[in-house]
Parts: structure tokens; sequence; C-alpha cells
């Protein structure tokens, strides 16, 4: 058994990832009636990052920063610059889109009950108050921002600690990182279940009228990871972006993609940034920060589902409005929660933007859960992908300033 468990090990963690959904797929076709006993690895795969992914995040920026030696540049200026150019480009580009192919909808009668932002202020208001959250009720809820606004002023208080409480963080944060490694190696396991309990509970049959849609919306955020994100990052580094890109599709949008949640999957992507030799006083902000403000992924959404109701609605929109939609989608996204159907929530304030009553809003916001087995784990995929690739621009970006060769990792 030892033995076998070895050689498991022994292959790459992508190609056990690609066995496992073969395998979730396999045993949908052939036993959909297992569900139970299957679609159990899912849930506790990402139960479990969910689980460690507050606390790994939490001790991760305290050790960096109590233990950042004065004048140590970081680059997370640069990244969060990265993270609002992508999601302003992809708020525009999905307006171009929804121009260029215009989509109407029929809007279902029944959706779940909900209760959207009124307007941009709610938006920050409720940023804002997370910042301030008990840690305790930050930690229990998974509230990243508030999270992250603790971790960050003790480390700053850590930092005239002893050299032995330094340590001793440094070896926890250490040690959490460990058993993140641990429930990552799970995941081909816990994938076959994500995969065996998406094909048996939702099909694919609901997806057809919607196909047009989806055509768009996917359309959408594959355009944005295979050539905007590329040209951001060819701007940055002067250099063939697309070993870089295609690293970070690979190792991190397959996770993000069936997890659907940018908070699981910021442990995957703390991994790839140490794979990629990156910057452990920056990538341990810059992950946790990209899972709550970087959303492309959300803005493609929200101005695409936006722009299908006012076709449907025969609304006419100027090209300011629509510039004004982009930009509000932009702003919008980076308040959605970094959890599955997040952006869906910010659809009817942009919708009031158009003047579009609540009532016709959150129909749509259905048509989202109807179209949301295919259309949130695209965006996640998207989203959480990005956070690791722009972490990596940033620095490598500074490197070639400094006159160094970029060497991308295998």
């Amino acid at each position: 058994m030892k033995s076998i468990i070895r050689k498991w090990n022994q292959i790459s963690l992508i190609q056990r990832i690609l066995a496992g959904i073969a395998a979730g797929i396999i045993l949908a076709l052939t036993v959909p009636d297992a569900a139970r006993a299957v679609s159990i690895f899912g849930t506790l795969f990402v139960g479990a990052l969910k689980s460690v992914a507050p606390i790994l995040v939490l001790f991760l920026v305290m050790s960096a920063i109590s233990n950042s030696k004065q004048g140590r540049p970081t680059h997370i200026r640069a990244i969060v610059i990265l993270y609002f150019v992508s999601t302003f480009l992809a708020g525009f580009i999905a307006v171009a889109a929804s121009y260029l192919f215009p989509v109407t909808l029929s809007l279902a009668t029944h959706v779940h009950d909900l209760s959207p932002p009124e307007g941009i202020t709610e938006v920050l208001r409720t940023v804002l108050f997370n910042v301030v959250d008990n840690p305790v009720s930050a930690l229990l809820n998974a509230n990243y921002i508030g999270i992250l606004a603790w971790a960050i002023l003790l480390g700053i208080a850590l930092k005239r600690a002893s050299d032995t409480t330094k340590n001793a963080l440094a070896h926890l944060s250490d040690a959490i990182a460990q058993i993140v490694k641990w429930v990552i190696q799970l995941a081909p396991l816990g994938i076959m279940g994500l995969v065996f309990d998406a094909i048996t509970t939702n099909g694919l049959s609901s997806l057809i009228e919607y196909g047009k849609l989806l055509v768009i919306l996917v359309g959408c955020m594959l355009f944005i990871a295979l050539v905007v994100n590329p040209f951001i990052v060819y701007c940055n580094i002067r250099k063939n972006p697309y070993p870089l890109v295609f690293r970070c599709l690979r190792e991190s949008a397959i996770t993000a993609f069936f997890t659907r949640s940018s908070a699981a999957n910021i442990p995957i992507n703390m991994r790839l940034c140490e794979r990629l030799k990156l910057d452990a006083d920056t990538y341990a902000v810059s992950i946790p920060l990209g899972a709550t403000i970087n959303m492309a992924g959300a803005a493609v959404t929200v101005s695409v589902l936006t722009l299908a109701a006012v076709h449907t609605l025969g609304i006419q929109v100027d090209f300011g409005t629509a510039l004004l939609l982009s930009i509000l989608s932009a702003i919008s996204a980076a308040g959605a929660s970094g959890v599955a159907g997040g952006s869906l929530l910010l659809i009817p304030l942009a919708c009031s933007l158009f003047g579009i009553p609540n009532e016709i809003a959150i129909q749509v916001v259905g048509v989202g859960f109807i179209i949301g087995v295919l259309q949130d784990s695209c965006e996640t995929a998207l989203n959480s992908s990005s956070d690791a690739l722009f972490t990596a621009t940033a620095e490598y970006a500074q490197r070639r300033k400094a006159g160094e060769d970029i060497v991308i990792p295998s």
C-alpha cells in the first residue's frame, strides 16, 4: 500500500486532478445512485480548504509583516493597480460584446429570497464595516477583508516583538502551510466528488435555453484570460506571457473551476506563488486581497446579465451610460464576496443604472442561478488564477527593471 501511495504522489498534481475529473465523469454516468458516497469527497475537500484558508491568511500575513525587514520592497501597490485595470477592462469588453451580440432573456417567475445591495454606497459601506469586524467573527465567517485588516495591524504591532516571538509566529505559519499542503494532496479525490455531484445534480439540460447567454459570458472570460491578461503581463515584463499565463491557468484555474470559491482557492494560489519562487512578504497579502477585490469574472457577469435585461426590455443605451456601467461593474465587483454566486447579487445594483425595477432585476438574478453551474465556475477560475498571475507579473516586472533575467520555474 505504501508503495502504491508513493507512486501516486510521484505523479504531478495536475495529472492526478485530471484523473479525478475523469473518474468523476465515469462514476456519474455509470453509478449515479451512489451520489451520497461519492459527492461527500467534494464536500469534505471544499470544507477543508475553506476552514484552513482564513487561519492561513491570518498567520501568514502576520508573520510576513512582523518579520519583514525595514526598506525591503514589496509590490502590493503595483498588484492592486493590475487588479483594477484587469477588472475594468473585463467590464468594458463585456459591454462591447453585449452590444455586438445582444441577448434577450425569458425571465423566471420564481427566484431565491435575496437581499441585493441598494446602491454603490451600500457596497462601500459593507466593505468598510467588514474592515472593522470582530476578528473572531471575521475568522468564523471567512471575512477576508477583516482578516487582512487584523493581520496587518497585528503584524505591524509585532514588528518590535522579540526574535523568539517572531520565530514562534513563523513556525506556526509554516505548520499551517504544511496542513494546507496535505489538504491539497487530496484535491484529486475532492474534485472527483465535485464533478460527480455537478453532473448528477444539475446535468446540462437546464443550460440549453440559455446557450447564447452562456456563450457570451464564457467567451468574454476566455478572451480576458487568453488575450487581455497576457497583454497586460507582456506590457509589464516585455516577454512572452503565455508560459506564465498557462501555468497559472493549469495550477489555479482548474481547482477554482470546481470549488467555485476564490476564498477556498487561496491555499492553492499560495502554493503556486511559492513554486514560482515569489516573495512571501508580497503574496501573503496579495493573494487573499485578490480573492476580495480582483473580480474580472464578476465584472463580466454583472455587465452581460444587466445588458441582457436592457435588451429584453428594449431600453436604448448610449455609449456614455455603457461606459459608466463598465466602471460601476468594476467597482461593485470588488465588493462581491469570494464565494459561489457572490457576483449575482450585484446585478440589481447595475440594473438600477438603467431604471430597471428591482422586481425585474431579481428575475435576472434568477436566470444567473440557472446558468450558475457553468457561469460561476468559469468566473471563479478567471478571478482566482489571475490573483497569482498578477502577483507574479508585478514581481517579474520589478526584476526586469533591475536588469535581472526573468525565468519562470517549471
